[in-house]
């Protein structure tokens, strides 16, 4: 090979690397462009709908089946994989929080007038609707696997919340336990024998024996704690706070210590784990967003964050076996305001969304 002939074969090479590292570069580039995304709207579904509110969207364990309580409009399944509504559950005027136990094919829902809807899980027939709150709606309810009971709450109250203790199995009622807060939300569970309680106006957050539901500790947080959920791989109560210091809580389940604080979107009313990705989301109605956190210990915590929804877009859930997030909105107008600034909004019939985002 003559001189000519290596400059021209070095000049080649030298153009196909600057060629490939300018296309890795790139392609690093647009990795790390597109892990910023966070999520992405995926799709979304406009289902019928009257100009009623809503409150908790849950799925169904090990299933494409999304419940999602409509008030006037009843308790709507929905099928995330298809993008569906499916069926509405019969009786259930009135939805405000359901608890799905597919392994007593049971599932329960707290009512707006206090009642309980019981029905067949796999086939949504209704079995009964059980009174039990005389003095307004029950919130909604959990399973503790340590007693095999479930525990539903009243809502907001002028002086004291009722925990409902229930036979998961039969529906029957086991006891009432009153607690002196006028708002509590659903605990988290260990799993072991204790639950860990927040009470949303006092800033607190109750350790309770799961079998007595007697108080242990109580733990002062310094927001408005609404979300709690147990990580046994950290022995962390995970939390969320809304009001007029959003922010979430990472607190030692052991000695209630507060071991990380994030400021969050306003409006907060729905919270997830993603244990697979190492992040926490909740769902931001005020301002119409996700906030998304990273995980990167016990202790050690980072705001990735924020992907835009749409306002009063406050309910979420996790589809955990692909990481999407499903959220829910409507089209609504606000009124005049009053004189403290509030302004009443009034819901767009036949705009109800099921919006959902998928992972980057």
């Amino acid at each position: 090979m003559n001189r000519t002939s290596i400059v021209s074969e070095n000049a080649s090479m030298n153009s196909r690397s600057l060629l490939l590292g300018s296309v890795i570069a790139l392609g690093m580039a647009t990795a790390h462009a597109d892990t910023n995304l966070l999520y992405t709207l995926d799709r979304s579904a406009v289902l019928p709908s009257t100009n009623t509110g809503w409150d908790y969207i849950k799925m169904e364990p090990n299933s494409s089946r999304l419940f999602m309580a409509r008030d006037k409009d009843g308790l709507t399944v929905f099928d995330v994989d298809t993008n569906k509504a499916i069926a509405t559950v019969d009786n259930s005027v009135g939805a405000n929080g359901p608890l799905l136990l597919p392994d007593y094919n049971r599932g329960y829902v707290a009512m707006t007038d206090g009642s309980l809807l019981s029905f067949e899980l796999k086939s949504l027939k209704p079995i009964a609707r059980l009174p039990l709150a005389t003095d307004g709606g029950l919130n909604s309810g959990v399973l503790d696997p340590a007693t095999k009971q479930i525990h539903f709450i009243t809502g907001t109250r002028t002086t004291e919340s009722t925990w409902f203790t229930l036979d998961p199995a039969t529906g029957k009622l086991l006891k009432k336990t009153t607690f002196p807060f006028k708002k509590m939300d659903d605990p988290a569970l260990d799993g072991k024998g204790t639950l860990f309680a927040p009470a949303r106006r006092d800033n607190l957050i109750l350790k309770l024996d799961s079998r007595t539901l007697k108080e242990q500790a109580r733990w002062s947080v310094d927001c408005n704690v609404s979300k709690v959920r147990y990580q046994a791989s950290t022995n962390r109560i995970l939390a969320a706070c809304s009001g007029d210091n959003p922010l979430f809580l990472a607190v030692d389940a052991a000695t209630g210590k507060t071991v990380a604080r994030i400021p969050i979107g306003k409006g907060m009313d729905g919270f997830v784990i993603d244990e697979q990705r190492h992040r926490i989301v909740t769902s931001n109605g005020g301002d119409g967003t996700l906030t998304v956190i990273g995980q990167n210990g016990a202790d050690s915590y980072e705001l990735l964050g924020t992907v835009s929804t749409r306002v009063i877009a406050r309910m979420m859930h996790i589809d955990e076996r692909t990481g999407r997030l499903f959220v829910v909105a409507a089209d609504y107008s606000s009124g005049k305001p009053d004189a403290s600034g509030n302004a009443p909004k009034t819901l767009h019939p036949n705009t109800f969304t099921v919006l959902t985002y998928k992972p980057i």
